[in-house]
């Protein structure tokens, strides 16, 4: 009977070892990516692309884009490693390109100073899904809203659960997929209501928002390819 009772003592309080890593870990992979999706200031970049669409239309490209941003994070977060070992790529390289990548979608909004033309309600009706929809994977799902910072992250997040065992590999498996998944919640509000926000603001507002925002993109860009610079030099010298 008491070999039973500690039994039942050591079962409770491995149990809650594991609840309290799972929840540390959930907190530290929300922290981590946060920053680097940013839902916040995204939706304020990608806000532009629904100008013509309905609320219809706009909820159904929203929809896309958060289980576009889903389907890259799960893949990443499982098979990105990989990947990129089948590819012969390195973390760096990504970090790189999609530095590079980034920061060209930023400087191009810095550098667009023309009004964003508003069509009329018939083409709006016409064209406006059917304009974004070759746009909401490349550019605005990859690499503005996840990109090679979150992919990073991600793959980072991985290799710590890859090194645990079997059990911890589930625990930090499944903390990191919640955490994507609050991230890509925080991404369908943030997308879904940025009209409100813009509307809140008003046309001058919007303009400053997006100016603003179009230049912490660009230097966003910039920090992930001049990391990526850092990480090469940095193997190259070992």
């Amino acid at each position: 009977m008491y070999f039973a009772f500690a039994a039942g003592i050591t079962g409770k309080h491995i149990f809650m070892e594991n609840i309290h890593t799972f929840l540390q870990l959930l907190f530290f992979s929300v922290i981590a990516l946060f920053p680097v999706v940013n839902p916040v200031g995204t939706a304020f970049i990608v806000s532009p692309y629904f100008s013509a669409l309905s609320d219809r239309e706009k909820k159904a490209a929203v929809k896309k884009i958060t289980l576009y941003a889903f389907c890259i994070c799960t893949v990443t977060l499982f098979v990105g490693r990989w990947i990129l070992e089948i590819f012969g790529l390195s973390i760096p390289i990504i970090q790189l390109a999609g530095g590079i990548m980034i920061c060209k979608l930023g400087w191009e909004s810095l550098a667009n100073d023309r009004e964003p033309e508003h069509p009329s309600t018939s083409d709006a009706r016409n064209s406006g899904y059917d304009g974004i929809r070759g746009k909401l994977f490349y550019p605005i799902t990859f690499p503005v809203t996840v990109g090679a910072g979150t992919i990073s992250v991600l793959f980072t997040l991985s290799v710590h659960s890859a090194s645990a065992g079997i059990r911890n590999y589930f625990i930090n498996t499944g903390a990191v997929l919640l955490a994507v998944i609050c991230m890509c919640t925080l991404i369908y509000i943030f997308y879904l209501n940025t009209r409100r926000i813009v509307r809140f603001l008003g046309a001058d507002g919007e303009k400053i928002i997006n100016r603003v925002f179009a230049f912490l993109i660009f230097c966003v860009g910039l920090q992930i390819a001049v990391s990526g610079i850092k990480s090469l030099l940095t193997d190259r010298s070992v």
